[in-house]
């Protein structure tokens, strides 16, 4: 009766390590990319592109930030970025940069920091990059939305 109940024991702790994943770390960051997400990246791709951070990447502050866009997405060399926490609280917000002629319908590359302190709730949020519209009208308005973590 002991050996089946030792047997029992120790079954269940091997199903338990073998199924136990660590739910604050992030694996395969590319391989991983919701469907859904994955295609938001790809209707936006002719209009800004994001080399860092990948979508669903860990980092921590300073958060570099490195793509290109198009002429268009900037007004004055700049566009607005925004980083939220997982409820969409902005923690940290700034400006991108062109790093080269934005007066164009071309691709411009564009960089971007910016400083933060970790959120002490949920180690999930988005990075938001956001088109530039000084007239204010909502049909001119575009963003480009990624889920990020935050690392330790």
């Amino acid at each position: 009766m002991k050996k089946i109940i030792l047997i029992i024991i120790i079954l269940a702790i091997v199903i338990v390590v073998i199924t136990w994943k660590p739910q604050n770390i992030n694996t395969d960051i590319i391989e991983e990319t919701d469907p859904v997400l994955q295609a938001e990246i790809e209707s936006k791709a002719d209009l800004i592109r994001l080399e860092t951070p990948l979508p669903n990447s860990t980092f921590t502050s300073p958060l570099n930030i490195k793509g290109e866009a198009r002429g268009v997405w900037f007004f004055e060399a700049s566009f607005p970025i925004y980083l939220t926490n997982w409820d969409g609280l902005i923690i940290a917000e700034g400006y991108a940069t062109a790093q080269g002629e934005w007066m164009t319908t071309e691709f411009v590359p564009f960089t971007a920091t910016l400083t933060f302190e970790n959120p002490t709730y949920k180690n999930n949020g988005s990075l938001i990059l956001k088109k530039d519209n000084p007239s204010g009208l909502p049909e001119h308005d575009d963003a480009l939305e990624i889920p990020i973590f935050f690392g330790q």
